[in-house]
């Protein structure tokens, strides 16, 4: 089996609001293909989905809890990176996640392993890390190796 992850997707409580927020807000481009009910986002080497909490459940065969696990504080174990080339670009993505409807968790900051990195919640919750790392940095489309 090679190592491959080709979707991510993040249970949304509003498809709308998620969609506004990435779509618009963010400028990130959605795949055109007609879906019902979810939306896709092409990243580099891979996609980003958006699909309401409820309907992700029920595809798993779960019962949809009424609040999600970390819906107080965002946290639920999980983070999802951006990793940029510069820092002025890791402030510059944390304040448009932030014009767009995020709230900032953690302003960029130096950190212990040697880069530059801080924290934005999106509307629904999933926090993401926007990070400058000298060691790695992503190539001019955007793609990331380490």
């Amino acid at each position: 089996m090679q190592p491959r992850l080709t979707i991510v997707t993040l249970g949304v409580d509003s498809l709308r609001r998620a969609k506004r927020f990435y779509l618009d807000g963010l400028g990130w481009p959605e795949v055109d293909q007609e879906s019902d009910g979810i939306v896709f986002i092409q990243m580099n080497a891979m996609v980003l989905a958006l699909y309401p909490h409820h309907g992700l459940a029920e595809d798993i065969g779960i019962e949809s809890p009424e609040h999600l696990p970390g819906s107080n504080d965002g946290y639920t174990g999980v983070t999802l990176a951006y990793n940029t080339a510069t820092k002025e670009e890791t402030d510059q993505v944390l304040a448009t996640a932030v014009d767009a409807g995020a709230t900032l968790v953690k302003a960029a900051e130096e950190v212990f392993w040697g880069g530059y990195s801080g924290y934005f919640s999106d509307p629904d919750g999933h926090l993401w890390e926007v990070a400058f790392n000298p060691f790695t940095l992503p190539d001019d489309d955007g793609s990331f190796w380490m």
